[in-house]
């Protein structure tokens, strides 16, 4: 026996006995911890992780958080209570992950579940107000949650006009859906015309927290006649859902219609489980504990005295991973230890092998909890995927077999090392049974499923590339061929970003009929523009075409708007060229406004026309030391644009009064003086023969003046001054004449006479 084997055997022996001596035993779990999920951004708080395990002697504990050791000291966040661990303050970036508990004595050391800490948070519905909405009595319509971001999954219940006003079912007219938060209405009253509020809850294992959105007016139009209508399904369920056994799955189905369609569900293969209750008849059908007999389609149909109408689901159960028993007959010792074997007593051999590593479970190939499905559908010309995923230790060998042929790998079939069985370029001649065999040296199974053949979906009529303005209304055919064993859908995106079409208000619409899946698009936008995609599908395999859509209209706004000179009375502005829509610019215009206006008038221009390929023009007759901001607006034959984004202001140079003073006029005084008066404050003046101007006092608008001599006369010069500047000279010239005094302002049309003060 080599020497490390015998170390290694002395050392298994003499841990035995030190196990075995008092009734010691290894540590078994009586409280392992569980997954929870904390509120983020709650203060002060705490999480406790429990962890208890029985052992003698007593356990130690020792944590791991996504598999590194939990540093437990005096300046850590960690505290270990027995062996419950405790987070304090716990925060998002830092505490979440997978947690287990390791409880270890001499005897051994078990590893708890993971249990994951997750953080739920729910923010606030935006500040913004939600555009009202309107509805035709008679008609079915939706109002949209639009949850804002959360974690985990909310409820969604609906207020009318205020708190605690819940929207109710009212026989079947009104329908919240769990999976949006959008409330359906089958069809519109007077009476449900009002103010709605969308409540979002969200439950965390501490707390709870809601929030609800700002109010949506819903006004619904009185029709003298409201019409009737047949069901249509407008909520549906996904056409493949995907559950785990054990769990609890919900399928929602909700109709338009009026009267108000009434709802019921079957099993299309085979018998509705009783254990949904009153789901069958409501808009959602509710499968608790799910089996694998649960799988299968599943169809709602919405009926009424108008017509019925119907949708169709697969649910899928896939198996959950069991917990590993581990029993002595099942152990496979691994190489390094298999030397130590045969000098082990048996009842020592589980406590050791496991703790040293040295052993797995294994079992026999048993596809029970994940079977091969029954029913695989593919489209001809198409691929399948068929996996095959038994449960077995050690790994199983697997390979497939048609009928009695069995599969291996050609230029058609594939079957991958994981048991993956690929068939490309699908014809009716592969339809059939397929059998999955797994073995291992335990023991063999096998499971089989039968691939059906469906014609493929195929587009027939493309969308066209369409031109339009505007405004303008256009149709974007769709056409499709399918198998008629399966339901169709269309669905339509524009560059790449899928459409909804359910919007009462929008601008879509959807043109239905038999393999029909036309999309009408009313008072079409520029930002509507782009390449529409068609996609027809079914469960097996979908088609798609495209289409490309121009639609034109006014220029975009213009850019990069600058300011690149500036005098007394003009500026000169500079831009770049926006978007054409599809039609060339024709003109600019520019428009104006100053710091005592709020208003936007068009502005004066040199050029006067400005033409659509020039990027820049002078704005003229400005008022000087003015402050002015600019905007360009662009035009076409389709109209005028929005404008650019507005000119950082500016200020005008200051410059020499331009306006005279006014309002020249006289009267009273002393005997032989004359009081002459203008409207203009700042006024410089002065005698004829006098060198200098003289310049009254701020806010001074009239002048003592010495009558003249007889029949003689006085010229009296007045001017406007300013910080730019001084104005142009205006003459006053007083004279006698016979018993008056006569005053005349030269170069103007006027005359002012005063008689003299005797």
């Amino acid at each position: 026996m080599p020497a490390y084997t015998a170390l290694i055997l002395f050392l298994l022996f003499l841990n035995y006995a030190l196990c075995v001596s008092g009734h010691d035993s290894g540590p078994v779990f009586e409280e392992q911890p569980s997954s929870l999920i904390y509120p983020e951004g709650l203060p002060e708080g705490k999480v406790t992780l429990n962890c208890q395990a029985r052992a003698s002697p007593a356990a130690s504990y020792r944590w791991r958080v996504n598999g590194s050791e939990v540093l437990i000291g005096e300046h850590s966040h960690y505290t270990l209570v027995a062996g419950n661990l405790v987070i304090n303050n716990p925060q998002h970036g830092r505490d979440s992950g997978s947690y287990q508990c390791l409880a270890v004595n001499r005897c051994g050391t078990i590893v708890s579940r993971a249990a994951n800490l997750k953080f739920g948070y729910l923010r606030d519905f935006p500040l913004e107000g939600r555009s009202p909405q309107t509805a035709y009595e008679g008609t079915g319509t939706f109002l949209a949650c639009q949850a804002p971001a959360h974690y985990p999954a909310l409820s969604y219940r609906w207020i009318l006009n205020e708190f605690p006003s819940f929207v109710q079912p009212d026989g079947g007219r009104w329908f919240v859906s769990q999976v949006t938060g959008n409330l359906y209405l089958a069809n519109a009253r007077t009476n449900d015309t009002g103010n709605y509020f969308c409540l979002t809850t969200i439950n965390m294992d501490i707390s709870t927290k809601s929030t609800f959105s700002k109010a949506v007016q819903l006004t619904v139009q009185p029709e003298a006649t409201p019409r009737k209508s047949a069901p249509n399904i407008r909520v549906r369920f996904p056409s493949e859902t995907y559950a785990l056994a054990g769990h609890t799955t919900q399928l929602e189905c909700f109709a338009y219609g009026n009267p108000t369609p009434k709802l019921r569900w079957r099993k299309v293969d085979g018998i509705l489980p009783s254990k949904v209750g009153a789901s069958a008849d409501g808009p959602i059908l509710t499968l608790p504990d799910l089996s694998f007999d649960d799988e299968g389609v599943y169809e709602c149909e919405a009926y009424s005295s108008e017509g019925r109408d119907t949708h169709q689901g697969r649910v899928s159960v896939q198996g959950t991973a069991l917990l590993k028993e581990i029993l002595l007959p099942s152990l496979i010792p691994c190489d390094s230890c298999s030397p130590l074997l045969p000098f082990l007593p048996p009842s020592f051999l589980l406590c050791f092998l496991f703790w040293m590593g040295c052993a797995t479970p294994v079992q026999a190939p048993d596809f029970r909890l994940n079977p091969v499905r029954k029913l695989v559908p593919a489209a001809r010309g198409g691929q399948v995927k068929m996996e095959c995923k038994p449960r077995a230790a050690p790994k199983p060998t697997l390979f497939w077999s048609r009928g009695t042929e069995l599969l291996t790998n050609s230029s058609r079939v594939t079957v991958m090392p994981d048991g993956v069985l690929w068939i490309y370029n699908i014809s009716r001649a592969d339809e059939g049974k397929y059998t999955c065999f797994a073995e291992n040296y335990l023991g063999k199974a096998n499971s089989t499923g039968h691939l059906s053949v469906r014609d493929a979906t195929k587009i027939t009529l493309a969308p066209s590339n369409a031109d339009i303005n505007q405004g303008e209304n256009v149709t974007l055919q769709c056409h499709a061929s399918h198998d008629p064993t399966m339901d169709l859908t269309f669905t339509w995106s524009l560059n790449g970003v899928l459409l909804d079409l359910e919007e009462p208000n929008g601008h879509y619409h959807r043109i239905e009929g038999e393999n029909i899946g036309d999309l009408a698009i009313v008072n079409t936008q520029l930002s509507q523009a782009g390449i529409y995609t068609c996609s027809a599908q079914t469960v097996v395999d979908s088609a798609v075409a495209s289409g490309r859509l121009v639609v034109r209209g006014p220029p975009g706004p213009p850019g990069g708007l600058v300011v690149k000179s500036v005098n007394e009375t003009a500026v000169e502005l500079r831009w770049s060229r926006g978007y054409d829509n599809h039609s060339p610019i024709g003109k600019y215009v520019i428009m104006g406004r100053s710091e005592h206006s709020h208003d936007w008038k068009k502005m004066r221009t040199d050029p006067a026309n400005i033409e659509g390929n020039a990027e820049s023009a002078r704005v003229i007759d400005l008022r000087p030391w003015m402050d002015y901001e600019f905007q360009v607006i662009a035009s076409n034959i389709l109209g005028s644009g929005e404008p650019s984004m507005p000119s950082q202001p500016v200020r005008t140079k200051q410059a020499a009064p331009t306006v005279a003073p006014s309002g020249l006029g006289g009267g009273g005084g002393d005997r032989n003086e004359l009081i002459i008066t203008w409207t203009v404050s700042n006024v410089l003046y002065k005698h004829e023969g006098q060198s200098a101007l003289k310049v009254l006092d701020k806010g001074k608008t009239s002048v003592n003046l010495p009558l003249p001599k007889d029949n003689g006369y006085v010229v009296l010069e007045i001017r406007s001054w300013g910080e730019g500047g001084d104005g142009a000279a205006h003459e006053v010239i007083v004279s006698r004449d016979s018993g008056g005094l006569m005053i005349t302002r030269r170069k103007t049309v006027w005359t002012w006479i005063a008689l003299c003060n005797d």
